[in-house]
């Protein structure tokens, strides 16, 4: 099963670069041209330098993002910028943050994780991935030699059993890094080196399989890059941080669909839909309130229960919100692909893909793939924004997957359509980087 191994991390020293919140960025995919550029005035060593360069018109073959993230990391790493841990360690890691007028925290461990291809079944992926961003991982692998951001784990410990162990080991420390970001986030990073304790870390972790919640092409482009430097055994492994399915902050949020163009009519496609769907008109004009009855009309069940209808919403403009929830469960088996899963059929964003965006607005997989037929936000009222101001036609408002049937997709061996996961809060780039 799970292999896991300490890193000697490389990490800010904060009395040379400044202060870490100025040096830490999101991922890099939800990094925008605007926020680019905002990551790079803040602090001359912010990480993006190194996970996110910019591009140049002039750029060529020796001289681009790629090239130049080298030589940055290289002076950083030479001027003390950027220090490496004395001994190999492990890192437990905490997100404090806000959502639904609750505080939570998840935890996790940052750590070195053996690479294994998705069919011996250790490594479970649930999304599919797309070429282009491999390549540009890659590219920036083959520059570097490092992971400057970790690919985001789960693992299922119901007693939490390497949560405690690590608690009650750090419970008396001050952290390491103690900040709240910019997006009122509070991140805590304790550096754990004793042996006893990593091997005791080790052997529990054995016993797991690890589902990737966030990071498959990074996962993808390490394994790649391992197969194309095997005399380098560093290479075999790569950084995640690994998170419970049973941690108390494990959450997962919807991610709306936006279809950016259709030539069918509003009253045409709510007839056509009502072969499948009970639609109803729903009287309230604040989207909270709509996607509140949505969760309601969906029965969505405590965590690790799969059990659930499915519901959209449609939001066409004028304040007008349809509520969408399939008749039954009849109608999966006659119309959904026969050669799926039960649960890859179940999910609402399988379902919303088959039987709505492609039986009945044309927009198959291939379109789907393009990226432009349909536009992802992870915020309601954006999605809402977006119609009001013409810059898409409709919204389909979704509830979120559930933690199981991530879960339960990957131990299937299938992958959800693309975006139907977006764990909160994103984990943060630049605590820790894996030189290999």
């Amino acid at each position: 099963m799970a292999t896991v191994v300490p890193l000697r991390g490389l990490r800010y020293d904060e009395k040379k670069a400044g202060s870490i919140k100025e040096l830490v960025t999101p991922p890099y995919d939800v990094i925008d041209a605007a926020a680019q550029e905002k990551y790079y005035q803040l602090n001359p060593y912010n990480i993006i330098r190194l996970e996110y360069g910019k591009r140049s018109p002039s750029d060529n073959d020796t001289d681009n993002r790629y090239t130049r993230a080298a030589e940055f990391f290289s002076r950083w790493q030479s001027e003390g910028i950027l220090k490496q841990e004395d001994a190999p360690a492990v890192y437990f890691y905490q997100q404090q943050f806000n959502i639904d007028k609750q505080t939570l925290v998840r935890t996790g461990i940052i750590c070195g994780v053996k690479l294994e291809p998705y069919e011996n079944g250790v490594i479970l992926p649930h999304e599919e991935t797309m070429p282009k961003h491999k390549a540009d991982r890659l590219a920036l692998m083959q520059a570097c030699g490092a992971n400057f951001s970790p690919i985001f784990g789960l693992y299922s410990d119901p007693q939490r059993s390497i949560d405690q162990l690590l608690l009650d080991a750090v419970q008396d420390s001050p952290a390491a890094v103690s900040f709240t970001d910019e997006f009122g986030h509070g991140h805590r990073l304790w550096v754990i080196t004793g042996d006893q304790l990593v091997r005791q870390v080790q052997q529990l972790m054995r016993q797991q399989r690890i589902f990737i919640a966030d990071g498959h092409h990074r996962y993808e482009t390490a394994l790649n890059y391992a197969r194309q430097n095997p005399g380098n055994p560093s290479a075999g492994y790569v950084m995640m941080t690994l998170v419970n399915l049973y941690d108390p902050g494990l959450v997962i949020l919807p991610t709306h669909r936006l279809v950016v163009q259709s030539k069918v009519d509003k009253q045409k496609l709510l007839a056509a839909l009502q072969e499948d769907f009970i639609i109803e008109k729903i009287t309230a004009t604040d989207v909270d309130k709509v996607t509140e009855l949505m969760a309601d009309l969906a029965g969505l069940q405590e965590k690790g229960d799969t059990a659930h209808r499915q519901v959209f919403g449609l939001y066409w403009g004028e304040n007008v919100y349809y509520a969408i929830t399939l008749k039954d469960d009849s109608i999966i088996a006659r119309k959904m692909p026969a050669e799926r899963s039960t649960a890859w059929r179940r999910l609402d964003v399988s379902v919303l893909q088959k039987l709505i965006l492609e039986s009945r607005l044309g927009i198959d997989d291939e379109a789907l793939a393009g990226g432009e037929a349909v536009k992802y936000t992870r915020d309601a009222r954006e999605a809402v924004q977006a119609v009001d101001e013409g810059r898409c036609r409709m919204a389909f408002l979704m509830n979120p997957t559930l933690i199981g049937e991530v879960t339960e997709i990957a131990a299937n061996g299938e992958k959800m359509p693309q975006k139907s996961t977006f764990f909160f809060p994103k984990l943060i780039t630049g605590l820790v980087v894996n030189k290999f």
